[in-house]
Order: C-alpha cells, then structure tokens, then sequence
C-alpha cells in the first residue's frame, strides 16, 4: 500500500486514535457541564482488537507516528493493552497519548514499558487554584507529581498543552517560562478555537497566538524545523532554556498547507479534519483481519474529499461540537 495523500500531494504520517469519548475533567473551555454520553457507553467504543487492525493499515500505508486520545484515554481499563498493541507494528516509531495527567503518578511506568514514546499533559494554569476553576478537579498537585513520575520512568520530555485564555494565561507567560527553564517540557499554547456550544466563551476568551510569538522573538527565543511527523505546533528553543515553547495556531494563514493527520474516532469513524462536516465509517471493515487490504482502500478513496483548508475564520466549525476531540 502507498503513503496516504490527498489531493493537494499532502502526506499522512500521524493518526490521531480516540480510544474514548469519556472524560473525568469538567474544563470550562472543552466539556463544563462534564462528559455527556449521547446515546454511546463503554462497549460503543473500539474494542482491542479494532484497534490493533486499524492501526496496522494505517502502519502499512506509511504511517509512523499514532497518538492515543479521548476523552481521557488512560479512563479505559485496558490502556496498557491499547499501547502495546499499537507498539507490535514496526513501522510506527512514536506511540504518543493526551492526558489531563489523572492516573500519570499511579500508571506512567507502565505505559512506558508497553511502549508508550511522547507523553502530553494538559495543564492550563500552574496555579492550583485556577487550575480547579478551569478543570473543576482539585488535582494540581497530583497532576504535577505525575509530570515528575514521567521523568523518573525514563521519559527525556513531556509537552504540556495550556489552552491559550485571555483572561485566564495569556499575561502569565513568564511564569510559564520560568517553570521551563531548568525541566525538559515542552510548553504549547493552543490558541481558543472556536465549536458549535463555544461561541460564546470563543468571542470572551480568544487571543492570537501571536502575542507570545512576538514576546518569545523579543526576548531572543527561535524557530525549531520541523520533521514530516511532527505535530502543528510551531517549537521555539533558547539556549538559557531547558524547556521549550510550542505555538499551535489554526487562524494563521497556510495553517493546512502542513496538514499530515487523520483522525480515528471512538467508535470507528474517519475525520479528514477536526472541523470537518461528517466522520467517514470504518467500523465495519474492523471486524477481520483479512479486511486489511479493503480499510485501507476506502482510506485513500476517502482522502479524495478532504478539503484544502478549515473554514474557521468564516465561522464553520462543522460538526464540532466542543474541544474534545482535540487530542493535544
């Protein structure tokens, strides 16, 4: 099978699996009211087995980077199991997942050992009380014990996503600098994007991630390349720094034009974009292994409707309800 790519030569490196809709975090921003079900429960979800043959066609066509999602993916029981099942494709040089850092301090060795490679954390505030308005969970500290567990089960660097608020981070930039300097994190602001139920919050809370690019320029911070399997996140480094900055930028110009991700839902269906009008269903080419040859065909047929660009800056967040599905 050949790389994945789409009409625009754009080639697909890096899937983005939800292996759960289920979250434990009420963040203001993503799920306030805390996760809803809507018609789906635990079994509604990719079992193992799914798992393991949608990404082996995702291997054999190329792909070497998988990030593990939700909701919160270490809510599932068999996680571990999820990680090195992942891991039995060769091809698949980084196993990554987005957490909110709940179960970290208990499990991270073991998600290690399984094979997990890249470890993001979502922490929007490093003040333990904001950090509870924003997530409505008192787990600051426990959270950060678990950043340092990480550490100590061998990971070189963790990412920490921080959803960029006007109100909320943006001025506490250099607090978020300071806690960098002497640990390998890689803090990534993640600019507000606006869904269907966020609008409201969207017109309260955006800024540009701009205005820490610009602060990052002036106080001698750089620009990083980029490997084809890297996330969007634009990476800054400064030789006085441990740590290093990520900027991810939707509303920017050209923000598509380095798109290499696709997304795999929950429950089996293919996103071409994240704001996009409607998921493509794999589920039922899940069910055998001797499926392989015609998932990955309706794959690739599928790649011939994914559009150029979002349409964000007119204000079509397709089907997106809410940030959940975001994955860090």
């Amino acid at each position: 099978m050949s790389q994945f790519s789409d009409a625009y030569d754009r080639r697909f490196y890096y899937l983005r699996l939800s292996v759960t809709d289920v979250c434990n975090f009420r963040c203001t921003y993503c799920l306030p009211d805390g996760y809803r079900p809507q018609g789906v429960n635990n079994n509604s979800f990719l079992s193992l087995e799914e798992i393991r043959r949608v990404t082996r066609a995702f291997a054999a066509a190329g792909t070497e980077k998988v990030r593990l999602t939700g909701g919160e993916p270490s809510l599932r029981r068999d996680f571990t199991d999820i990680i090195a099942a992942v891991r039995e494709n060769p091809g698949i040089r980084q196993i990554a997942m987005t957490t909110n850092g709940y179960r970290m301090e208990r499990d991270v060795d073991k998600w290690r050992a399984a094979g997990l490679t890249h470890l993001n954390v979502s922490v929007d505030s490093l003040d333990a009380r904001q950090f509870h308005a924003i997530t409505g969970q008192d787990k600051f500290y426990q959270v950060m014990a678990g950043i340092d567990a990480a550490f100590a089960a061998g990971f070189t660097q963790v990412k920490v996503n921080s959803v960029l608020m006007r109100e909320h981070n943006s001025h506490q930039l250099a607090t978020f600098l300071a806690w960098i300097r002497n640990r390998p994190i890689q803090l990534r602001f993640i600019e507000l994007m606006e869904t269907g139920e966020g609008g409201a919050l969207f017109r309260q809370q955006h800024i540009s991630g701009t205005v820490i690019r610009d602060q990052l320029l002036q106080q001698g911070w750089q620009l990083r390349s980029r490997s084809r399997s890297d996330g969007p996140a634009q990476v800054f480094y400064h030789p006085d720094y441990l740590g290093e900055v990520g900027l991810i930028m939707p509303y920017e110009k050209d923000f598509c034009a380095s798109c290499n991700r696709l997304r795999v839902s929950a429950v089996g269906n293919l996103h071409l974009c994240l704001f996009g009008d409607a998921g493509i269903p794999l589920r039922d080419l899940l069910a055998a292994d001797d499926q392989l040859d015609a998932l990955q065909a309706r794959i690739a047929t599928s790649l011939g409707q994914k559009k150029q660009t979002h349409f964000l800056h007119q204000g079509n967040t397709g089907i997106t309800q809410n940030l959940s599905f975001i994955g860090g």
